[in-house]
C-alpha cells in the first residue's frame, strides 16, 4: 500500500486587512502569508476495509465530524466517487488550535494534495485551490505555497493568490493558551471592514516586512488584545523591538503574536528570551525565502 508523508506548515500574516463584507456574508481581505518551518506532520496510507477515513492522532482537535482533514477527504470522495478508497491518516500535531497559525487549514490542504496523489485524481493547482476555497479561507494558501514553493499575497476571500519573493527570515512566536473564535471576531462591532485595497504590494515590502508602517496593520489586533494573556505576550515582544528594529504583531485571527528577527539576536539571547516569556515561545524560520 502506498504511503505519503507531508510536512504541514504553520503560517503567519505579515498584515491582515478587511476590505469589505459581501452580501453572502463572506469578507474580502488582503494579506501576505508566510509559511514557516514550524508545523505538523501528516502520514497517509491506503488501507483495506469499508471505513473511508481512519484519522489517528487527532484526539485533541475537536469534533471529528468537523475536522478539516476528514472534510477534505469527504469532499473529494463526493466529487470523485469512482476513485475513492479507504485511507488511514496519522497526524503528528504541533501547531496549537485557535492560535492564528492556520494549523487546521494547513492539515486540510495537505490532505487535498495527498489524496489527489493517492487516488490518482490528477487535479491541477487551480482545481485544488477551487476545492480548497470551499473548506476555509486559509486553505488555498497552503495548497498554493506547497505546490509553488512560495509565500503569497492573498485577496478576495483568500482564494486569489499571487507569489511574493521575501527574504529568508527568523521569527519569535509567542503562543498564549487562548483559543480565539474567528467567527466571533468577524462579527465584532469594532472590526474595521472598509480598508482600501493597496496596490503594488511587491513594491512596498519594506513597509510591512520587519516593521509595520501605516496603512499596514492587522485589523483584529486591537480586538484580540482585550484578552489579557495575548496583551501580556505582545507587550513582552514589544520590549524587544528596539533590539531587533522590528514590529511585534498579531498573526491572523488567533492568539499568536510574533516578532521578526531579521536583525538576528545570538542564540544565547534568544534562549534567554524564550525562557522568560510569559507563555510558550518558539523560534521559527520562513519555509521559503530568497
Amino acid at each position: 500500500m502506498k504511503t505519503i508523508e507531508l510536512f504541514s506548515p504553520a503560517k503567519i500574516n505579515l498584515f491582515l486587512h478587511i476590505n469589505a463584507q459581501r452580501e453572502d456574508g463572506y469578507h474580502e481581505l488582503q494579506t501576505v502569508f508566510r509559511a514557516l518551518d514550524f508545523g505538523d506532520t501528516l502520514t497517509f496510507r491506503q488501507k483495506s476495509g469499508t471505513q473511508l477515513v481512519n484519522l489517528l492522532g487527532a484526539d485533541n482537535v475537536g469534533n471529528m465530524a468537523d475536522n478539516l482533514i476528514t472534510k477534505a477527504v469527504n469532499v473529494l470522495a463526493k466529487q470523485f466517487p469512482a476513485y475513492a478508497s479507504p485511507v488511514e491518516i496519522v497526524l503528528d500535531k504541533v501547531i496549537p488550535m485557535g492560535a492564528g497559525l492556520g494549523g487546521g487549514s494547513s492539515n486540510c490542504a495537505m490532505t487535498l494534495i495527498a489524496i489527489n496523489e493517492l487516488w490518482g485524481l490528477h487535479l491541477g493547482v487551480n482545481e485544488l485551490i477551487k476545492i480548497a476555497s470551499t473548506l476555509g479561507a486559509d486553505v488555498p494558501f497552503f495548497v498554493f505555497a506547497h505546490l509553488h514553493k512560495t509565500d503569497a499575497v492573498a485577496v478576495g476571500i483568500g482564494d486569489k493568490l499571487s507569489p511574493i519573493d521575501l527574504p529568508h527570515q527568523d521569527y519569535l512566536l509567542l503562543m498564549p493558551k487562548v483559543a480565539v473564535s474567528t467567527a466571533k471576531l468577524f462579527t465584532h462591532p469594532h472590526l474595521v471592514k472598509n480598508t482600501p485595497i493597496i496596490d503594488d504590494i511587491n513594491g512596498q515590502i519594506e513597509r510591512f516586512l520587519d516593521n509595520l508602517h501605516a496603512p499596514f496593520h492587522n485589523a483584529f489586533e486591537h480586538i484580540v488584545m482585550a484578552a489579557a494573556p495575548i496583551k501580556q505576550a505582545l507587550d513582552y515582544l514589544r520590549t524587544l523591538q528596539a533590539q531587533t528594529n522590528a514590529t511585534a504583531r498579531l498573526t491572523g485571527t488567533g492568539s499568536t503574536v510574533f516578532l521578526p528577527l531579521r536583525y538576528t539576536l545570538n542564540d544565547h539571547q534568544i534562549q534567554y528570551i524564550i525562557k522568560h516569556a510569559p507563555c510558550r515561545a518558539v523560534k521559527a524560520s520562513s519555509l521559503f525565502g530568497v
